[in-house]
């Protein structure tokens, strides 16, 4: 997926009430832009950190831009536009470079589903069954290590997801948890048990009820973002 339009760059001043975040340009001046992302975003928003976003010409809009790149303390540039790993998987799945989910025969979106009002992400239809497929971004990382971890906040709503699978593989409809990990220099993640424990045990046990569990990383610059590997899972507390 290419950004487009291409994105700008600038540096971070502060995010405030989740959605704000203030950047200041290169010849000084100041904007404020839509910060897409309703997680704590940890390691991802400190001030002074560059920054690239787009710019929106629509007279409609309250705000003139979308923040879509940081670049995090440790280097790395990070994804925090939660609407792109949406868009992402399903290029990639649209491309067969998921081989576990490769050929389906029809694809639908935000699809109702489960017994406690839920939509799935994607569901997907093969030959041989559907299955439904839920997607969640991951941005955290650390120092000193190439694990990235999720989620960044207490997430009650992932644990739902999570439930609805669970719910799904053991009346034997395959249910596949997806995380589209958009931070560079990752090899692998980790459920975040010091942010979320609730939500880190819910994984695990949804994974030895037969839910699938996938990591995919990517390949991210200012120009542009897709899917290029699979990354190892470290489920063990």
């Amino acid at each position: 997926m290419q950004f487009d339009p291409p994105l700008e760059v600038g540096i971070l001043l502060r995010r405030y009430k989740r959605f704000l975040a203030d950047v200041q340009l290169a010849d000084g001046s100041e904007i404020t832009l839509h910060c897409p992302n309703t997680g704590s975003m940890l390691n991802c928003m400190q001030p002074g950190s560059r920054v690239w976003f787009n710019r929106s010409n629509d007279p409609a809009r309250k705000l003139p831009g979308t923040w879509e790149i940081v670049e995090t303390p440790q280097g790395r540039l990070a994804c925090i536009n939660t609407g792109r790993a949406n868009r992402v998987v399903e290029e990639a799945l649209l491309a067969n470079a998921i081989p576990e989910l490769a050929g389906f025969t029809a694809l639908r979106r935000e699809v109702r589903y489960g017994e406690e009002n839920s939509r799935v992400d994607f569901h997907l239809q093969f030959p041989s069954g559907e299955a439904f497929v839920e997607v969640k971004s991951v941005t955290l990382g650390f120092d000193g290590t190439t694990v990235a971890a999720f989620p960044d906040a207490v997430t009650q709503r992932g644990a739902r997801h999570l439930r609805e699978l669970v719910t799904l593989a053991k009346r034997g409809t395959r249910a596949v948890q997806l995380f589209c990990v958009n931070l560079t220099g990752v090899e692998a993640v980790r459920p975040a048990d010091e942010i979320d424990d609730a939500y880190a045990q819910a994984l695990r046990n949804a994974a030895a009820e037969g839910v699938e569990v996938l990591a995919y990383g990517v390949h991210l610059t200012p120009e542009a973002i897709f899917i290029d590997r699979r990354l190892a899972l470290h489920l063990d507390g």
